[in-house]
Protein backbone atom coordinates (compact mmCIF):
# COMPACT_ATOMS: atom_id res chain seq x y z
CA UNK A 1 0.00 0.00 0.00
CA UNK A 2 1.52 3.47 -1.06
CA UNK A 3 1.98 6.44 0.69
CA UNK A 4 1.99 10.17 -0.62
CA UNK A 5 4.11 12.04 1.58
CA UNK A 6 3.02 14.94 -0.21
CA UNK A 7 -0.92 14.78 -0.11
CA UNK A 8 -1.71 11.97 2.31
CA UNK A 9 0.07 13.10 5.67
CA UNK A 10 -2.64 15.74 7.36
CA UNK A 11 -2.65 16.98 10.76
CA UNK A 12 -5.80 16.69 13.17
CA UNK A 13 -6.54 20.60 12.07
CA UNK A 14 -6.67 20.09 8.69
CA UNK A 15 -9.00 16.91 9.39
CA UNK A 16 -11.61 18.64 11.56
CA UNK A 17 -11.33 21.32 9.24
CA UNK A 18 -11.67 19.68 5.84
CA UNK A 19 -13.10 16.41 6.68
CA UNK A 20 -15.14 15.82 3.74
CA UNK A 21 -12.38 16.90 1.59
CA UNK A 22 -9.93 14.61 2.94
CA UNK A 23 -12.48 11.47 3.01
CA UNK A 24 -12.94 12.36 -0.68
CA UNK A 25 -9.51 12.38 -1.30
CA UNK A 26 -9.11 8.83 0.92
CA UNK A 27 -11.49 7.10 -0.85
CA UNK A 28 -10.64 8.15 -4.54
CA UNK A 29 -7.16 7.05 -4.52
CA UNK A 30 -7.66 3.83 -1.57
CA UNK A 31 -4.74 5.12 -0.09
CA UNK A 32 -4.74 5.78 3.69
CA UNK A 33 -4.16 8.99 5.33
CA UNK A 34 -1.98 9.68 8.33
CA UNK A 35 -2.93 12.42 10.48
CA UNK A 36 -0.46 14.10 12.57
CA UNK A 37 -0.51 15.36 16.12
CA UNK A 38 1.83 18.28 16.73
CA UNK A 39 3.82 16.68 13.88
CA UNK A 40 3.87 13.09 14.67
CA UNK A 41 1.94 10.56 13.14
CA UNK A 42 -1.11 9.39 15.41
CA UNK A 43 -3.97 7.88 13.92
CA UNK A 44 -4.39 6.40 10.23
CA UNK A 45 -7.34 6.42 8.55
CA UNK A 46 -8.65 4.01 5.75
CA UNK A 47 -11.52 3.23 3.29
CA UNK A 48 -13.79 0.41 4.80
CA UNK A 49 -13.51 -1.47 1.68
CA UNK A 50 -9.79 -1.26 1.50
CA UNK A 51 -9.19 -2.55 5.37
CA UNK A 52 -11.80 -5.12 4.63
CA UNK A 53 -9.47 -6.82 1.97
CA UNK A 54 -5.96 -5.95 4.30
CA UNK A 55 -7.72 -8.08 7.03
CA UNK A 56 -9.49 -10.85 4.68
CA UNK A 57 -5.68 -10.84 3.22
CA UNK A 58 -4.20 -10.84 6.96
CA UNK A 59 -6.51 -13.65 8.29
CA UNK A 60 -5.34 -15.83 5.41
CA UNK A 61 -1.39 -15.40 5.92
CA UNK A 62 -2.17 -16.37 9.38
CA UNK A 63 -4.39 -19.60 8.34
CA UNK A 64 -1.37 -20.43 6.25
CA UNK A 65 1.20 -19.64 8.96
CA UNK A 66 -0.62 -22.08 11.33
CA UNK A 67 -0.70 -24.79 8.21
CA UNK A 68 2.96 -24.75 7.21
CA UNK A 69 3.94 -24.87 10.86
CA UNK A 70 1.77 -28.31 10.83
CA UNK A 71 3.64 -29.67 7.52
CA UNK A 72 6.81 -28.62 9.54
CA UNK A 73 5.74 -30.55 12.68
CA UNK A 74 4.30 -33.65 10.43
CA UNK A 75 0.55 -32.94 11.38
CA UNK A 76 -0.58 -34.09 8.11
CA UNK A 77 -2.44 -37.04 6.55
CA UNK A 78 -2.88 -38.28 2.84
CA UNK A 79 -5.91 -36.26 1.42
CA UNK A 80 -7.41 -39.79 0.62
CA UNK A 81 -7.75 -40.45 4.05
CA UNK A 82 -9.22 -37.03 4.71
CA UNK A 83 -11.63 -37.21 2.13
CA UNK A 84 -12.81 -40.92 3.20
CA UNK A 85 -13.27 -39.57 6.94
CA UNK A 86 -15.47 -36.65 5.94
CA UNK A 87 -17.21 -38.54 3.74
CA UNK A 88 -18.49 -40.69 6.26
CA UNK A 89 -18.65 -38.56 8.96
CA UNK A 90 -20.99 -36.05 6.47
CA UNK A 91 -22.76 -39.18 5.61
CA UNK A 92 -22.10 -38.85 1.70
CA UNK A 93 -22.69 -41.57 -0.58
CA UNK A 94 -20.09 -41.89 -3.63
Amino acid sequence: MSVSITEDIKSVSDLKKKTHEIFKQMHCTGRPIIVTVNGKPEAVLLDAKVFERKLKTLNLGILLAEAETDVKKGRTRPARDFLKELKYRAKVSG
